[in-house]
């Protein structure tokens, strides 16, 4: 069972290596935020991200936080996990997350997955799976425009 919507955005702690700077929640006050769970061992995850860094271009105030969810032992190499951070060019922060502390606080099973809180730091949409970006568009808009 994932995160209820209305609920107060978890704490950032237990992150095995941050890389592009560490976030937490304090860093969030009166700023929304996309936290997205990755994987990369996911096909999906890895098609997702360059929309991903268009999103970060198009809403400049939404604050973005990485979370690489390992699904196997593989999946803990930070090294690999570090290379494809680079490969595809996340600047935001990323939290290699190899003891599942942020995935547990979310209460998170899938990549990619993701939650969306407003300036408040409170859950308002989350989605998982193939059409998780898609299924964002509105709620996020709707964040957004509570800012103006």
């Amino acid at each position: 069972m994932a995160l209820r919507l209305r609920t107060e955005m978890p704490e950032l702690k237990g992150i095995t290596e941050w890389v592009n700077g560490e976030a937490a929640k304090e860093d969030f006050k009166d700023k929304p935020v996309l936290v997205h769970f990755w994987s990369i061992s996911c096909g999906m995850c890895k098609e997702s991200l360059p929309d991903i860094n268009k999103m970060r271009l198009e809403y400049p105030q939404l604050q973005f936080v990485g979370i690489h969810m390992p699904r196997s032992e593989k999946d803990t190499d930070v090294d690999a996990v570090k290379e494809a951070i680079v490969k595809y060019e996340l600047k935001h922060p990323q939290g290699i997350d190899n003891q599942h502390n942020v995935v547990d606080a979310f209460e998170n099973e899938y990549v990619p997955a993701f939650y969306l809180f407003d300036k408040n730091g409170v859950l308002r949409h989350r989605s998982a799976g193939e059409k998780a970006l898609s299924m964002l568009k509105k709620p996020l808009e709707r964040v957004m425009g509570e800012l103006e």
